[in-house]
């Protein structure tokens, strides 16, 4: 049985990354002073940051059902069944929209809200790809991706409060306040929604605040202290330096863990701005 596995940009992985390792990406789109993009199409991580800077209209919003059903329509002429797996359902409707859509599809479309975006999303996707290479069924894939839907965490901070603040994440006092202050919020994703997790005044502080959390949840949630069994990530928004050097602190807490880093989708973006920094861990899925 050949399974074909779908997944969107907020995974962060590319279209050519997508080809290379023989999974299928929806890319999302984007409205910006009226016109509309696709992400990894016809806008570059680099234009988006240039638009954002210039003060563009940015929104986003979910893909058209015809381009995910156009999509599955074309898989299934040559997979029999098709893994589909979105961005969580906390943090956006396309996937009760691909949940409905799949109910026209007679069991051939299994669509899995297993609650992840951008690097856990990611490793989700790969983790699929895996399984359909061992022979599971679609219904088998989707089955364990959400009994495991919980078995990640993101740690992530923001260099700035106005994208929240635009976006009306966060209350104009509040914004205010932060920036006299320069609070550097740092937000979690625990399952479906991004919440407030603690407050730094410095972009160093915050980088503790989150390594301390994560080296807790391996510890007590994952019994992997030493991280042996999940992977460890790292996403970013225009903040390639601060990446790398985080990613070179997680390698010497962590030697021999697979860490892999990532900029942060797009849609992801718009709603923080540049220089933000994230660090996940995604335990590693037996079956």
């Amino acid at each position: 049985m050949k399974i074909a596995i779908v997944t969107d940009s907020n995974s962060g992985i590319t279209q050519r990354q997508a080809e290379q390792e023989g999974i299928f990406v929806v890319p999302m789109p984007f409205m910006i002073n009226g016109q509309t993009y696709y992400e990894d199409i016809d806008l570059t991580q680099e234009q988006f940051y240039e638009k954002l800077a210039e003060g563009a209209d940015i929104s986003t919003s979910q893909p058209t059902p015809e381009s995910v059903t156009g999509l599955w329509d074309r898989l299934l002429e040559e997979y029999d069944q098709i893994v589909h797996i979105p961005m969580s359902s906390g943090l956006s409707g396309s996937c009760q929209t691909a949940m409905m859509l799949a109910q026209d599809y007679e069991g051939k479309v299994f669509v899995v809200n297993n609650h992840r975006i951008s690097v856990t999303q990611r490793q989700s996707a790969l983790d699929a790809k895996r399984l359909a290479e061992e022979g599971k069924t679609g219904e088998e894939i989707a089955s364990l991706l959400y009994e495991t839907r919980y078995d990640s965490s993101i740690y992530i901070t923001v260099d700035t409060l106005k994208y929240l603040k635009k976006g009306g994440r966060v209350t104009p006092a509040a914004a205010a306040l932060g920036t006299l202050l320069r609070i550097k919020p740092v937000l979690t994703i625990q399952g479906e929604k991004l919440d407030a997790f603690a407050k730094a005044r410095t972009m160093k502080q915050a980088k503790t605040i989150m390594l301390s959390a994560l080296k807790k949840d391996l510890e007590e949630r994952f019994s992997d202290g030493e991280a042996r069994h999940s992977f460890l990530q790292i996403a970013h928004t225009a903040n390639f330096d601060a990446a790398e050097e985080l990613k070179q602190e997680l390698a010497e807490l962590y030697p021999g863990a697979p860490i892999h880093a990532d900029p942060l989708s797009l849609s992801v973006a718009c709603h923080i701005g540049p220089g933000a920094l994230a660090v996940a861990c995604t335990k590693m899925l037996e079956g």
